[in-house]
């Protein structure tokens, strides 16, 4: 039996049997933009099956022209591509899984002059201003959304989902903030929710009795002028008189200014609003947002909040979540640390979405992974992540693998971002290299630092050294003085820290050490917490369930941060999480000085010159993080020595503790081998 009972039930709808209760939810990849697209796609979808999901749906369609996110967009407006989706559609049948296609239409966020809305309100995320929607045209959408569902069907689709959330288009008819039409369509809320209902009609019409209809519903908008939570149950109650079989649960809005799916919201933190969907219908509903493990899954449904999980990223990490998860090897499972690195942050800018910790994510047509040919016996200099992903993907196809860590337990630099606060889900990738690594038979050597000379001796076929970085140090005087100290004293050895603290350096390291010396870890672990830090009401009776934000403590260290560009600081981190580490160190009140020229460090402080005028900043300490070197001395000696030596991860190329880059070299490597 599973340990996972209410997870692996079967769900019977429609006729269908779902395996599972295992959803995995729409997103957005760009793998139509690429060469062989069809194949990238089916075998992207097929894989998840053969992984033994219960149901799948597709990233999103337009319904027609308007309705597309960008050129180029996927749509399904007529027959004229029927085999492509055909293709995906057997892909995932074959793996014995069900596959609904969805449907949305991106309103205002639509980034192409045909940009339409509800009305003529632009969206502060993009830059094009909607023209508003006639109410002819309203009807006409409305069929165009049959339209596309009635070739869904003739394709081969089990069912549809009709995208009602995160601020979509039909988001933008049922929000009062962005509906301010005067039309049949709007004003008060039995208009307002016209649209979605009349297309859950037009749609089940268009379809028939015996396929799914899935309506994704906002739980909550997370806008100021959003639908309250008496509304949303209402709407639920709605499109389930209006045929839909399956309600999604969608949370918040893309321009809403709380996180909804990154790593600093905790798990399952939405499960109030999804309960309250629940409590208003007899049709089942779909949780979705941080649900990352099958344990979390699992409680979901036995709790009641929800009768199905959707997981999106957690399948982009790990295909086969819910065949292990079946088994009992949930230990095996490689699981999303809701990074957004490699995902949505490379969606939203312009390119196709992959895994940090599966650089496989939408690339399973580039990776053979055949077994050896000539198994060889390769050596592997660093336990931290570039090291452990080749040792891992090298041993899974046959080679003979020997792990050196100079240091007592794996994970280098892992190690560092783990500790901070909102990115403790590395401790999760920790877990995965290890139980893999184990699992394999890989020898791991730790707490010694091997040296060319030895390992050249052990006649190894292969030496692939993943020594990783070392910290960079300035050109400034005085950094021997007691008060400096490196990001690795900080993070790694956790020495004591003074109140009055300069960072020099504000990339993605100098504002993980600012969120360690002033964040608060228990905001990414508690529900109860990140909702009153960040202003959500749990109670849902305020519009776009919005409260107060809790009043914020005195920080507990005053903080400047110093980089030499004249560009404000934090541009260059993650276009999707940088907004939410920048908001709360300016709630923690730190100071952020930009063009700064470093002059010395003394007992007086940091000495400084912005705009020709010079500074002296009284701290107790200074912080470096002013980028890393290759750490290659290693490699260099086996070189000369004509050892076969290879090199990958910040050894190679020291940039910012990469882990995305280290993973995806590593992998490459191990598979070319």
């Amino acid at each position: 039996m599973s340990p996972y009972p209410q997870l692996m039930e079967p769900l019977h709808l429609r006729g269908l049997t779902l395996r599972n209760r295992i959803v995995m939810g729409a997103m957005h990849t760009r793998l139509e933009t690429l060469d062989r697209a069809n194949e990238r796609l089916a075998a992207f979808y097929g894989a998840r099956a053969r992984g033994e999901v219960g149901l799948v749906l597709t990233g999103g369609y337009a319904p027609n022209p308007e309705g597309m996110f960008e050129p180029g967009a996927p749509s399904f407006c007529d027959a004229s591509r029927m085999d492509e989706h055909r293709a995906i559609v057997g892909a995932v049948h074959d793996g014995g899984g069900r596959i609904a296609l969805q449907i949305v239409h991106s309103g205002r966020y639509a980034k192409h002059e045909l940009c339409v809305g509800a009305s003529a309100l632009r969206a502060r995320i993009n830059p094009i201003a909607p023209r508003p929607l006639s109410t002819e045209e309203v009807w006409r959408t409305i069929g165009d959304f049959a339209t596309t569902a009635a070739l869904a069907r003739e394709a081969g689709y089990d069912g549809v989902e009709i995208m009602g959330s995160e601020g979509y288009l039909i988001n933008q008819f049922t929000a009062p903030f962005t509906n301010r039409r005067t039309d049949e369509f709007g004003g008060s809320f039995d208009n307002r929710v016209r649209f979605p209902v009349e297309i859950v009609k037009a749609v089940r019409e268009a379809t028939g009795d015996d396929f799914l209809v899935i309506y994704r519903i906002s739980a909550v908008d997370l806008v100021e002028g959003g639908m309250p939570g008496d509304e949303v149950q209402e709407l639920a109650r709605r499109v389930e008189a209006a045929g839909a079989d399956l309600l999604n649960t969608g949370i918040g809005w893309h321009e809403s200014a709380i996180p909804t799916i990154a790593a600093t919201v905790p798990r399952a933190a939405w499960s109030y609003a999804i309960r309250n969907v629940k409590a208003a219908v007899a049709i089942p509903v779909i949780a979705s947002n941080r649900i990352n493990t099958p344990q979390i899954a699992e409680g979901i449904i036995e709790s009641g909040v929800a009768d199905l999980v959707s997981m999106a990223r957690p399948l982009l990490a790990d295909p086969e979540f819910a065949r292990k998860a079946r088994l009992g090897r949930a230990d095996e499972i490689n699981t999303c640390i809701a990074c957004n690195q490699a995902c949505l942050d490379r969606i939203f800018t312009e390119r196709t979405a992959t895994c940090l910790v599966n650089p496989r994510a939408g690339r399973e047509i580039e990776f053979a992974d055949a077994p050896a040919l000539a198994p060889k016996r390769i050596a592997v200099v660093g336990g931290g992540p570039a090291g452990m992903a080749f040792a891992v993907n090298a041993a899974e196809r046959g080679h003979h693998v020997t792990l050196h860590e100079a240091a007592p337990a794996l994970g280098g630099q892992l190690n560092m971002a783990r500790v901070v606060p909102g990115k403790s889900e590395f401790n999760e990738m920790l877990r995965y290299f290890r139980t893999r690594l184990q699992a394999l038979s890989v020898e791991v050597r730790l707490g010694h630092a091997v040296g060319a000379q030895e390992l050249a001796r052990q006649n190894f076929d292969e030496i692939v050294v993943a020594t990783g970085v070392r910290p960079r140090r300035p050109d400034i005087a005085g950094l021997d003085h007691p008060k400096v100290l490196s990001y690795v004293d900080v993070l790694a050895r956790q020495v004591a820290v003074g109140r009055r603290v300069a960072i020099i350096g504000a990339g993605g390291i100098g504002f993980d050490v600012a969120e360690y010396l002033v964040g608060e870890a228990r905001e990414s672990l508690a529900p109860e917490a990140f909702l009153s830090v960040w202003g959500a009401d749990a109670k849902l009776r305020s519009p776009g369930g919005l409260a107060a934000p809790a009043a914020e403590p005195p920080p507990p260290r005053v903080l400047f941060m110093f980089q030499r560009k004249p560009e404000a600081l934090g541009r260059r981190l993650g276009k999707s999480t940088g907004w939410i580490l920048k908001t709360k160190l300016r709630r923690a009140q730190v100071a952020m000085i930009a063009g700064a020229e470093y002059r010395a460090v003394d007992d007086t402080g940091l000495h400084y010159v912005v705009d020709g005028t010079p500074h002296v900043l009284d701290v107790d300490h200074v912080i470096l993080c002013a980028g890393q070197e290759p750490e290659r001395g290693l490699y260099d000696d086996l070189v000369a020595l004509g050892a076969p030596a290879r090199l990958i991860g910040g050894a190679d190329v020291a940039a910012e503790l990469d882990a995305l880059r280290a993973i995806d070299q590593a992998t490459h490597l191990a598979v070319a081998i």
